[in-house]
């Protein structure tokens, strides 16, 4: 995906407006680039290629690749042109208004005569013993990473009622392992995806808070969630 900063532009001596074209010809490129065989490429904005190969080949023949969708539509059709499953990133605001990318995406992948891939999401989140410790722990880390992220790009401060609405309602997964289970499986559901990822590396946690936390993820969380997605 190409992310929400637009820093590396100038670093890499690219035009901003070229955003748009320089982004499709790349994931164009990409694609081919992942049959493992060799390309010849005449790019616009990228380097030419004659008969390049690259090393080292994967063991399957070919390296899984989801295209990260923040919000835009083209980006959704885009990646079912170039027959890429989808992975959308949803880390504010309920789950649900993305819904509709997920048809959109459908749409398009018969339209463009491809199969149909697993639909991901993935979104921040916090686990702890109980609800109140997750609480208390994870507001400070999350209101650091995102002031200070927010202060180049003139964000309000992150207040803890903000907090709170996302916890609630939103799109950040924090609580103990049967809040965030059943908050997962539910927005899973709403949203229509067929896998979720959780981005636990928020802030300046403790390396002992996200050992913990990700022991939770993977022994008590990721079962419940098949579990309730079983259930009729």
């Amino acid at each position: 995906g190409r992310g929400s900063f637009t820093e590396s532009f100038p670093l890499f001596g690219y035009d901003l407006r070229d955003y748009e074209a320089l982004f499709e010809e790349k994931v164009e490129l990409f694609s081919k680039l992942l049959t493992e065989k060799p390309i010849t490429w005449e790019g616009t904005h990228t380097q030419s290629l004659d008969d390049a190969d690259v090393f080292p080949k994967t063991e399957s023949g070919k390296l899984d690749t989801y295209v990260g969708v923040g919000g835009s539509p083209n980006s959704v059709v885009r990646a079912a042109a170039y027959d890429f499953p989808l992975m959308l990133a949803i880390i504010g605001g309920s789950p649900a208004r993305f819904a509709p990318y997920v048809d959109l995406y459908k749409r398009a992948v018969k339209q463009f005569d491809h199969t149909a891939h697993p639909v991901g999401m993935h979104s921040p989140g916090f686990i702890a013993d109980t609800d109140e410790q997750a609480i208390e722990i994870g507001f400070p880390l999350f209101k650091e990473a995102m002031d200070k992220v927010g202060a180049s790009r003139g964000w309000q401060p992150m207040t803890k009622q903000h907090f709170m609405n996302e916890v609630k309602g939103g799109s950040m997964y924090v609580g103990s392992a049967e809040t965030v289970a059943q908050k997962i499986a539910k927005a899973m559901r709403t949203v229509g995806v067929q896998r979720f990822d959780l981005v636990y590396g928020f802030g300046p946690m403790k390396a002992s808070d996200r050992r913990h936390m990700i022991e939770l993820y993977g022994n008590e969380v990721i079962p419940r969630v098949r579990e309730l997605l079983a259930e009729k």
